[in-house]
């Protein structure tokens, strides 16, 4: 058996060499390969070639080399962002002028690519891919785009590097193994970095992706005592990619702990928008990238459908609740989990519907549960407050934490009732009354329909005299989704123009609680059945990126905290 060592991007890492070339000697390795890109992100560029002559490292050439070989102006690293770019730059510009004139001739000299048969397996070794030197092979590439790659080269094994995250996989035959960087960490949170062994045996080849700890103190500080970014030397304390974003795809990106630059969310304008759920300031932390969760593009807030069925059937409803509704609720023990995890991931906020929650025979204890540990919101049409259930409501009389949330669609009980039904309008006005009598806060939101639409502020006056007043009390739009998907009036909303509000149900996880149908909202789900919501956040992150990548955008925030 030969067992060879392969790892990309000494990036000037001098300790990470140092520590790969060190494990790569006691797991047996009988040779190592560098893939390339030895200069870049740190600050020691000529001290890595002294380790790479007297280990004798056999290397190709990356994009940085030949950059640095040639004298170019840039990196050629093959990013399309310009913020990406900028940081690039940056970066060549300190190691073009920290090599000295003979490394760059010997990395001149570096051939582009390595094939060799090793017994008896057609080894291929490329910095980018077969394709071109700055390809991306992304994990999640699919089928089809590796295909054109792995075919361009037709070996038995192709290793590669160039993206800083590290994965195998065999197609049609071939093993494919992406061998990660060694100089900086593949954004997973941990300072280890990635290197590649590759066992060959009699025409048969396997690969394993190993972990390397290395002095990243001694590395950090080398980079700040150059005068690097801070941004690049967080990367190596962290674990996190901090720079050079836009160029990962939604899949890896998702899954690191920054997603987009700050100054995006500057094109995040909400100027429609209505509600209660007022945009987040971030703190200016000094970096360059903020994770999308907690921002106005993704809020930390928490929708939770305890249930669909309702007492009311309104002609408008977005997830088409109704006495008939297809039952299916969360339960205690499931709202629960999902509470404690919501403290746990983040979360500011929890809003609570349905259906009309309080047909929940344990909506009380729920409430109770979540109020204790986040501010609270639940919606309810506020006309089922009597017999038992108000007796159990008392139990949440001046309970700091917990909003009630109400609708009244028109100042006049005709107008109300058109959309929701005869008789609705006295029992809400006796809901909103005994929930005031509780002590507890109160909201009001009106759907706008043709009906209602010059009744604001006669509304708005009316709801005054019972207390509600100011912002307590707003008007949100009729949404063409469920029972309204018909109507001429209402506004055409999907996931690529509204913001997420991560959404659970008792069918899964949603982009958004207009949608939170699975019947009537099948395009708003993002996974079916029992997600964590660390998953959750993940996925949503993902799909956010997916349909940001098509055309560039934000979306903005449909605000349904109202």
């Amino acid at each position: 058996m030969t067992r060879i060592a392969a790892f990309g991007g000494p990036n000037a890492n001098q300790y990470a060499l140092e520590a790969t070339l060190a494990d790569a000697h006691a797991r047996g390795c009988e040779r190592a390969f560098c893939l390339g890109d030895l200069g870049g992100f740190g600050a020691g560029c000529d001290q890595i070639w002294p380790l790479l002559l007297d280990e004798q490292v056999e290397c190709i050439a990356g994009n940085y080399d030949v950059a640095i070989g040639r004298g170019d102006p840039d990196c050629g690293c093959g990013y399309a962002d310009e913020r990406d770019n900028q940081f690039a730059q940056i970066i060549y510009d300190y190691t073009l002028a920290n090599t000295s004139d003979e490394f760059a001739a010997w990395m001149h000299g570096l051939p582009l690519e390595h094939r060799e048969q090793i017994d008896g397996v057609d080894v291929h070794m490329v910095h980018g891919s077969p394709l071109a030197i700055n390809d991306f092979l992304w994990e999640s590439l699919e089928d089809d785009e590796l295909r054109m790659r792995t075919r361009a080269s037709g070996a038995d094994v192709l290793l590669c590097t160039h993206t800083g995250i590290p994965w195998q996989r065999r197609l049609d035959g071939m093993l494919v193994v992406n061998v990660g960087v060694i100089g900086r960490p593949a954004n997973d949170g941990r300072r280890e970095t990635w290197y590649a062994i590759l066992d060959v045996d009699h025409g048969h080849a396997r690969a394993e992706l190993v972990r390397v700890s290395y002095d990243w103190r001694a590395q950090a500080a080398s980079m700040r005592a150059a005068g690097l970014p801070e941004a690049f030397v967080e990367t190596i304390e962290t674990g996190w990619w901090t720079t050079c974003l836009e160029v990962v795809p939604p899949r890896e990106r998702s899954r690191g702990r920054f997603h987009i630059y700050r100054e995006s969310l500057a094109d995040l304008s909400t100027p429609d928008s209505v509600g209660w759920a007022d945009s987040v300031e971030l703190p200016d932390e000094g970096r360059p990238v903020v994770a999308l969760f907690g921002t106005e593009a993704f809020p930390a807030r928490l929708w939770l459908y305890t249930n669909f069925h309702c007492n009311l059937a309104c002609e408008y409803c977005v997830v088409a609740s109704s006495p008939r509704a297809r039952r299916r609720s969360l339960g205690l023990e499931r709202f629960r989990e999902l509470v404690d995890e919501a403290t746990g991931e983040g979360f500011r906020e929890l809003y609570i519907t349905g259906g009309e929650p309080f047909l929940e025979p344990e909506i009380v204890a729920m409430l109770e549960f979540a109020s204790d540990r986040l501010p609270t919101v639940v919606l309810t049409n506020a006309m089922l407050f009597t017999g038992r259930r108000r007796r159990e409501l008392a139990r949440l009389a001046g309970r700091d934490g917990l909003v009630i949330q109400t609708s009244l669609d028109g100042a006049r009980a005709s107008t109300h009732e058109a959309w929701r039904g005869d008789g609705s309008f006295d029992r809400a006005m006796d809901g909103i009354a005994y929930a005031r009598e509780l002590g507890l806060a109160l909201r009001v939101a009106m759907t706008e329909t043709p009906e209602n639409r010059d009744e604001v502020q006669e509304l708005r006056a009316l709801l005054a005299e019972r207390g509600v007043v100011g912002d307590d009390f707003a008007v949100r739009p009729l949404v063409a989704r469920g029972f309204a998907a018909d109507e001429s009036t209402a506004i055409e909303v999907d996931e690529a123009v509204i913001a997420p509000e991560l959404t659970v149900t008792a069918d899964g996880v949603h982009w958004h609680p207009i949608g939170g149908d699975l019947d009537s909202s099948p395009d708003m789900l993002v996974a079916a059945g029992k997600v964590p919501l660390a998953q959750a956040k993940q996925l949503i992150t993902e799909r956010f990126l997916s349909l940001r990548q098509a055309d560039g955008t934000l979306p903005a925030a449909f605000r349904c905290a109202v």
